[in-house]
């Protein structure tokens, strides 16, 4: 925020002035008669200015449908709004034990929905004290390991989505799993899914598609609504001989985090309604996949986020 004087009709005006960028790179210039009032009192205004484009933005350049309404699409915005606000002003030290359970609670229930046993205890004995759980799996413990190192790498905005990435996120997770690195050489089938995977020979280029698809839509599209679309079809192809569930749902944190929205959780306790909603999308219907993320970044955002929002 910087002060700038303006002569009207041969009156001068003092202004505060604050420019900001609107996700697709235009800058958007809020401004406000200055009129000696405590600075903090300015910027309070000022943030409600900045929220108020972000969410006109929003509701203006998304498309919008029966699940992602003019009211949904604001109180998405809002919530995203004060994740930002958080990530600027929370102090160092809570910072870093925000994600640390964030790390710990969404390895473990991502691992948990495909099988793996570890408690949350454990999860976060392996990641923070760097221990071996006796009696327990060594691929269930590098699982943990290496599902760390994605999501810390997510929360930095280190992946984006491309071929390259989306196949080092696999290299990282199935590290010392002895599992084939990259895109799948031989068919795999899902036991009880009636949608046959894609073909080897023929992942690179529905991978291309899916790619494409979302570098031309994730301005029309609203970033959650693509993450959901994205999952579904990413699910669909299945690229990966093992690990697709836990890539994919990286995947959605991925467009969410890089997009500025905040990522979520999946639990294990929700794995019925997670695969019910997944075989409609394969049935065509996208509607239950699409509200059931939306649920999820609703409950992530209140259990992670908004403990901490109101205290600053």
């Amino acid at each position: 925020m910087h002060f700038k004087d303006k002569n009207i009709k041969g009156k001068k005006y003092r202004y505060a002035v604050e420019s900001i960028r609107l996700p697709d790179g235009r800058i958007k210039k809020i401004e406000k008669i200055f009129k000696n009032e405590d600075k903090n009192k300015i910027q309070n205004i000022f943030d409600e200015k900045r929220k108020e484009e972000f969410i006109k933005f929003s509701i203006n350049n998304y498309k919008k449908n029966h699940i992602f309404s003019e009211e949904q699409i604001k109180k998405i915005e809002e919530m995203k709004y004060n994740y930002n606000k958080l990530l600027r002003k929370i102090p160092k030290s809570n910072y870093n034990d925000l994600w640390d359970r964030f790390a710990a609670n969404f390895t473990y229930e991502s691992n948990a929905l495909e099988g793996n046993s570890l408690t949350l205890k454990d999860v976060s004995m392996i990641m923070f004290e760097n221990v071996s759980i006796k009696g327990k799996d060594l691929r269930e413990i590098y699982e943990t390991r290496n599902s760390r190192e994605v999501v810390k790498m997510i929360i930095k905005n280190k992946f984006k989505i491309n071929h390259e990435d989306i196949i080092k996120i696999h290299k990282i997770l199935v590290k010392d799993l002895e599992i084939d690195e990259g895109y799948k050489k031989f068919p795999n089938v899902i036991i009880g899914k009636r949608l046959k995977t894609t073909p080897p020979e023929k992942v690179d280029g529905e991978m291309t598609k899916l790619i494409k698809w979302y570098t031309e839509n994730i301005m029309s599209i609203h970033p959650l609504e693509m993450a959901s679309i994205f999952h579904g079809k990413f699910e669909q192809i299945h690229p990966f001989a093992d690990g697709n569930g836990r890539v994919g749902r990286f995947l959605i944190n991925v467009i969410l985090t890089n997009n500025k929205y905040p990522p979520l959780i999946i639990r294990k306790s929700q794995r019925l309604s997670y695969l019910t909603a997944l075989e409609k999308f394969d049935d065509k219907h996208k509607d239950n996949l699409e509200r059931f993320i939306l649920e999820k970044y609703k409950e992530t955002y209140a259990k992670f986020f908004e403990i901490y929002v109101k205290y600053l």
